[in-house]
Order: C-alpha cells, then structure tokens, then sequence
C-alpha cells in the first residue's frame, strides 16, 4: 500500500469516527434492576428563584445501591419545563427515566 492510499484511509477513518461520536453522546444509558427504589426522601424547596428551576432530588442506581441525589436548582428554560427523574416499573424490574427539558 503507497503512501496516499494509506493517507486517504486514515482520513476516511477519521471523517468516520466524526459522524458516530455525536451519536454516541446522545445515546445515554438505560439502567434496569431488580431492586425497587426507596421512597423518596422529603425535601424542604428553598423560596423560589427568578430564572431557575427546581429539580427534585431522586434516588440514583450506583455501586449496586440506590443512593439519594438532592434536590437542585436549574436555570431555566424559557419555553421548557423540567420533567424530573422516574423510576417505573417494567414487569419484575425497575426502569430509570433521568429528568429532562420538555418543550
């Protein structure tokens, strides 16, 4: 193989791997357990804050536990609410939904 053959496939990797990263970005995880999440934790909402969002705290699947995420304030949006975290069950097993702008 000469050396523009192989310039030309290494540039054709590289425009390659340029397409499938943002897809990969965007794919997220999915978590799917056995373990049903706890009931979530009571939360005192601070006073409300002019261009932000509350998100609710919620439990999170990490090292095998669920641990409690609190609760946080965002900035907001304008034409967007935030739909917050959800676990729902799926058959015998627990489903993550991470929260999100909804338009």
């Amino acid at each position: 193989m000469n050396r523009s053959t192989k310039a030309l496939l290494m540039t054709l990797c590289l425009a390659g791997t340029a397409v499938v990263v943002p897809t990969l970005v965007e794919a997220g995880i999915s978590v799917d357990i056995n373990v049903a999440p706890p009931a979530p934790q009571v939360e005192v909402v601070p006073a409300a804050r002019p261009g932000y969002v509350w998100a609710p705290g919620f439990w999170e699947w990490r090292g095998g536990q669920h641990v409690w995420i609190a609760g946080r304030w965002m900035g907001e949006r304008r034409g967007y609410r935030w739909e917050p975290d959800v676990w729902v069950q799926r058959g015998p097993r627990w489903h993550h939904e991470p929260g999100h702008w909804v338009r």
